[in-house]
């Protein structure tokens, strides 16, 4: 009986999700074209706030926590002991994932015996969902930006290297440059876009108090991602200099999308994250730039979640039928 559910968990910055499904009806696709559509949950889906996170990525004692309680729920309404397999997406885990590899696999154990488990990052996960098992790239444009792809024998990522060190055209940096060009306005210096300041005083206040509500925040990334919005609207606008930072993003995108793409005939390109509900002013130079850069690849839009990933991944555990690449920080199987 327990062979036939698997458990998913997707936990970024938009908060924690757990969800129980049918090992059936939750597999990877296995051959060429789009992957199945996303599995169903059974029952209701658990959801929480974003959990926290210290210097080893996400915190696995409050991860648990949630976790667990929420898991015996859903078995128990579906009338199964245990999960055949477990899979956690988990944002950070590539670079802060320590924590979890160290908790996370024990504490199931304890839960359920010898539980087949997959921590993969969530841009992982979000690639499961999109493109099955199929060689290709997924972009993940959010607060962060990251683009991923593999040919099935090894991953290939560029940029996710957070706002202070990259992350280049993600949600974070539109927002940074926007407020920058505000700055400019607000000091008279060239480069300033008075429409830019106006919005910026009218989210955040006075432009000189900026700093001092801006540099002491543990969730900067978030705070400059939250003035994105107002550069796309102003870019639809025709404002110049926002124009120019949503095309310069969507540069920036694409070069990272070149640089994970296989080079293999039939690679697709998938496009993931809540950065793409900015609309036209970045879609329409996105589209254009991965036109010219990558003229012989199939580009869309993914619709299923990252949950739906870790649940697709989770139902390849049992027998080894994982194909996509283990990978320590990236997809690491217990």
């Amino acid at each position: 009986m327990s062979a036939s559910w698997v458990l998913g968990v997707d936990s970024g910055g938009s908060g924690l999700r757990i969800a129980l499904a049918r090992a059936e009806t939750a597999a990877l696709a296995r051959s060429g074209g789009t992957p199945a559509q996303p599995p169903q949950p059974v029952g209701r889906v658990h959801r929480f706030e974003p959990l926290r996170t210290g210097a080893d990525g996400i915190d696995s004692a409050q991860l648990l926590d949630r976790l667990l309680p929420a898991a015996r729920e859903l078995l128990a309404e579906a009338g199964a002991e245990r999960p055949g397999a477990v899979c956690i997406g988990a944002a950070g885990l590539a670079t802060l994932g320590d924590g979890l590899r160290a908790a996370v696999p024990a504490a199931l154990r304890r839960e359920w015996g010898a539980v087949r488990l997959a921590l993969a990052a969530d841009t992982v996960a979000g690639y499961a969902a999109a493109l099955g098992e199929e060689p290709g790239a997924v972009v993940a444009a959010g607060t962060g930006m990251m683009a991923l792809g593999t040919d099935l024998r090894q991953w290939r990522r560029a940029d996710g290297w957070g706002h202070l060190l990259g992350d280049c055209g993600g949600g974070a940096w539109i927002g940074r440059a926007g407020l920058e060009c505000a700055m400019r306005a607000h000091d008279g210096r060239s480069g300033g876009s008075a429409a830019l300041l106006a919005r910026a005083e009218q989210r955040f206040g006075p432009a000189g108090e900026l700093p001092s509500r801006l540099y002491p925040r543990t969730d900067r990334p978030a705070v400059l991602a939250s003035f994105a919005p107002d550069v796309a609207d102003l870019a639809s606008s025709r404002d110049p200099l926002a124009m120019t930072i949503m095309s310069g993003a969507a540069e920036e995108i694409a070069v990272s999308a070149v640089a994970a793409m296989p080079d293999l005939p039939g690679a697709r390109l998938a496009l993931t994250g809540g950065l793409l509900e900015l609309g036209e002013a970045l879609t329409e130079p996105l589209l254009r730039q991965l036109a010219e850069r990558l003229p012989d690849t199939g580009v869309s839009r993914a619709e299923a979640q990252p949950l739906a990933g870790a649940l697709r991944l989770a139902a390849a555990l049992p027998g080894g039928r994982l194909r996509l690449p283990v990978d320590r920080r990236l997809l690491s199987v217990f």
